[in-house]
């Protein structure tokens, strides 16, 4: 895998669970990262939890955001120039759900999640993509779900979100390219108490039946997204782009009938 020293990656949601392992996994191939974090608690404590395993603090950003607000995404993209010069790579890791009966769902409800999961990755994506274009060699991913291509009960915006998003993808491949490739991942089950803020930390522990759903034999970890990331944003990957890459153990490739 190249090196990614000198490259600016901003993560948004890089605080917390899929968004702090991709943070992680820039970081370890010496990537600039910026951490776009709503929550101010969580932020603050991955660029210490980083510096603490031997990542170079200069090399760790921390901006407040909520990547529904544009003036918000604007200070972002600003911040992490004047810090780094430059931008890179783009992950719109940053998405919340409201998952409840769908005749109880209110428009509130449904805008909060539209607004931060799909209106924040185009605002995201709209004002990085002219210092990605500048790059000649840009790329954003977008962590989409495999909820975009298939459903459970009272999932309505948070299935429209990340089918939004993956549409949004090869939209931007197409309006943004060569210069600039943009992939999304769809995460299955990912186990993400154990990388929450310590506030909200939980030790896990899955079950045989649980790992045994999968087809690969276990269930999903962050590190799996994050390493995925760093491949996708690498010239490794230059001939990838409009993509949705699922990663869910095979999941959403296992037949199942009932009795």
């Amino acid at each position: 895998m190249q090196n990614f020293k000198n490259k600016t990656a901003i993560v948004t949601g890089g605080g917390q669970g899929i968004g702090k392992a991709i943070v992680q996994a820039f970081s370890h191939h010496e990537a600039n990262v910026v951490i776009a974090e709503k929550d101010e608690e969580a932020g603050p404590e991955v660029v210490e939890w980083l510096s603490a395993k031997g990542g170079d603090k200069e090399k760790l950003h921390f901006v407040p955001c909520d990547v529904s607000n544009e003036e918000e995404v604007k200070n972002l993209i600003v911040q992490a120039v004047q810090k780094y010069g430059r931008i890179d790579y783009l992950v719109n890791n940053a998405g919340l759900s409201r998952f409840k009966p769908f005749l109880e769902l209110s428009v509130a409800e449904w805008d909060e999640v539209l607004n931060t999961n799909l209106r924040g990755a185009f605002l995201c994506a709209k004002y990085a993509a002219p210092y990605l274009k500048k790059t000649q060699k840009g790329s954003i991913i977008n962590i989409a779900s495999t909820r975009a291509l298939m459903s459970e009960p009272d999932s309505e915006a948070y299935a429209a979100s990340k089918g939004g998003l993956v549409s949004l993808t090869h939209a931007l491949a197409l309006s943004l390219g060569p210069e600039v490739r943009v992939n999304a991942i769809s995460p299955g089950w990912i186990e993400v108490r154990d990388w929450k803020k310590k506030s909200q930390r939980e030790e896990v522990r899955h079950s045989r039946e649980e790992d045994s759903q999968h087809p690969a034999g276990r269930v999903g970890e962050p590190e799996d997204i994050g390493r995925a990331v760093v491949f996708l944003c690498s010239g490794e990957a230059g001939f990838i782009t409009g993509q949705n890459i699922v990663i869910d153990g095979g999941m959403t490739k296992k037949m199942i009938y009932e009795a």
